[in-house]
């Protein structure tokens, strides 16, 4: 451990993190602004105009939230608003929890700590709806209690530490389980607690009963879920364990990956001083509370480390994503800040600062420059769309035919169109795994005999369309140079697109192995027996 002798003065060390604080909140505040709506907002987006107690894709804490923003307003920057003071307030919480679990340290580390978390990239430029948003607030939640619990076990008042103790250790749970009504990866702070508690010194009655009520206070959250996932088809369950895993196998290639992108996380100069503190570090973890820091000191590093090594082991067979790791960063810094001396944290900070630089000229350049300048490049299309989206929607608008509705071939697209066009656009066709809400929200069979306007961003609509229409015909449209398509359809055959098109999606994504007690879309159009389902009442 270094000595809090080459720590900085408090005064000195508090003003860097409040500028650094403004600022990167100044820059989030205009990436929040000038960045047009995405895909996967303008999806999430449609969970807060049709709120639910589920999703298809994920549980529904992300759809609740924009439940309340949306009634407020729908512009891009009031639904990016928990984004964009998410990594704000984790990093007054890192400082917090630094200066509660190191009392007799300098005060100087705990609030440089808290300014390169606020500078690592990942912090300022995560502005964007997802459903990380709300998981990664609620696992700094529930870890921050989870550490704030093992400090009262060391209040001299009997009482008030087995009453404090007890209140942290529920309050954990319950965050934990407003984490796991976000996303999965939930469990895998509940291992963190399991690998901390049961390592622990001590009863070891005490420390699993300790567990078990972290377990208790998370499960009616997790009930919520499982009872909505055992009457809507097992969605969110088969999504995220069955239907997107279909082609996971053994590959050094994805270690590799995951490797590399925990260093350009974490950066490679803080990792190198973390390597150098292995000696302090493995000091925690093997004494305890007799380390500097105590059981909470051991709490921190176990927060990350226990995840982390399980998405290593995870990446032996899948490709982990940036995202995925995210809620467990802010414990990285805490444990940075724990083990460095102010000098070394002034200099991470000044380097993640240079780092910083380049992606936030990039994003100026990606906000500001003329579309034309991308031109020759790949993306150029996709980004085009993104800002000519509401352009777009008007243009489907015009001369629709009465009573028609409009139509998407994909769901990204048709989100888009939606969130400018503020009404529900639906997919044709059978669509992929992702995104699949429109088999929620939609049924076809109110289509039936209607005119359908379907846009495509190719031309190839055409062909498989035609056999669910009566008549039919292409006609193409140009907004900023690139050329759109839309098929229109008159007569909507339900009958033939219910065999076409409905039944392979059952097929495909709806053969679920588990008790079903319900599946909305299964059931409302009598297609239980084409997969091989089994309805329990």
């Amino acid at each position: 451990m270094e000595t809090p002798a080459s720590a900085a003065p408090q005064a000195p060390a508090a003003r860097v993190f409040f500028w650094v604080f403004v600022l990167t909140l100044i820059v989030k505040v205009w990436l929040g602004v000038v960045v047009p709506i995405t895909n996967d907002e303008a999806f999430f987006t449609q969970w807060g105009i049709h709120p639910d107690w589920g999703y298809y894709d994920h549980p529904p804490m992300i759809g609740w939230w924009l439940a309340l923003l949306v009634r407020l307003s729908d512009a891009p920057l009031m639904l990016r608003l928990p984004t964009i003071l998410l990594s704000s307030v984790i990093g007054l919480g890192i400082v917090d929890l630094l200066r509660r679990v190191f009392p007799q340290r300098a005060p100087a580390q705990a609030w440089l700590a808290g300014a390169v978390y606020l500078m690592l990239p990942v912090s300022w430029i995560g502005i964007l709806v997802t459903t990380d948003t709300p998981l990664v607030f609620f696992l700094f939640c529930s870890g921050y209690a989870f550490v704030r619990a093992a400090l009262n076990e060391g209040a001299p008042d009997a009482a008030a530490k087995a009453g404090g103790t007890l209140g942290w250790t529920l309050l954990c749970g319950v965050f934990l389980g407003l984490a796991f009504l976000s996303k999965y990866f939930a469990v895998l702070m509940g291992v963190a607690y399991a690998a901390a508690l049961l390592t622990e010194r001590g009863g070891f009655a005490r420390r699993f009963g300790r567990l078990l009520l972290i377990g208790l206070a998370a499960l009616p959250f997790i009930a919520e879920n499982v009872v909505y996932n055992a009457t809507h088809c097992w969605n969110n369950i088969m999504f995220n364990l069955m239907n997107r895993n279909e082609d996971a196998h053994f590959s050094l290639d994805t270690i590799a990956t995951y490797l590399v992108m925990m260093a350009y996380l974490i950066t490679p100069w803080v990792l190198w001083r973390l390597w150098g503190a292995r000696a302090e570090l493995r000091g925690a973890l093997r004494d305890g509370a007799q380390a500097e820091g105590g059981l909470g000191g051991r709490r921190v590093l176990l927060l990350w480390l226990a995840p982390m090594l399980l998405f290593l082991l995870l990446s032996t067979e899948k490709l982990v994503g940036l995202h995925w790791v995210l809620g467990f960063m802010p414990f990285v810094l805490a444990t940075a800040g724990a083990v460095l001396a102010a000098p070394r944290l002034r200099a991470a900070l000044k380097w993640t600062a240079w780092l910083s630089l380049p992606h936030l000229l990039l994003l100026a350049v990606l906000a500001h420059a003329p579309l034309s300048l991308w031109s020759k490049y790949k993306f150029h299309d996709d980004l085009a769309f993104l800002f000519d989206a509401r352009q777009i929607a008007a243009a489907l608008h015009k001369d629709l035919p009465k009573d028609a509705v409009i139509m998407s071939m994909a769901y990204s697209p048709g989100v888009i169109l939606a969130y400018h066009a503020r009404e529900y656009v639906p997919a044709f066709g059978t669509g992929r795994f992702h995104a699949r809400q429109d088999d929620v929200l939609v049924d076809f069979r109110q289509f039936d005999g209607k005119p359908v306007r379907i846009f495509s961003r190719g031309n190839d609509v055409l062909n498989y369309a035609r056999p669910y229409f009566r008549e039919v015909r292409t006609v193409k449209f140009t907004v900023d140079g690139i050329d759109y398509w839309y098929f229109d359809g008159e007569g909507f055959n339900y009958a033939a697109y219910r065999e076409g098109v409905l039944k392979e999606i059952a097929r495909q994504f709806y053969r679920i192995p588990l008790p079903v007690w319900g599946c909305p879309f299964l059931e409302r159009y009598d297609l239980a027996a084409a997969c091989g389902v089994t309805l329990r009442k």
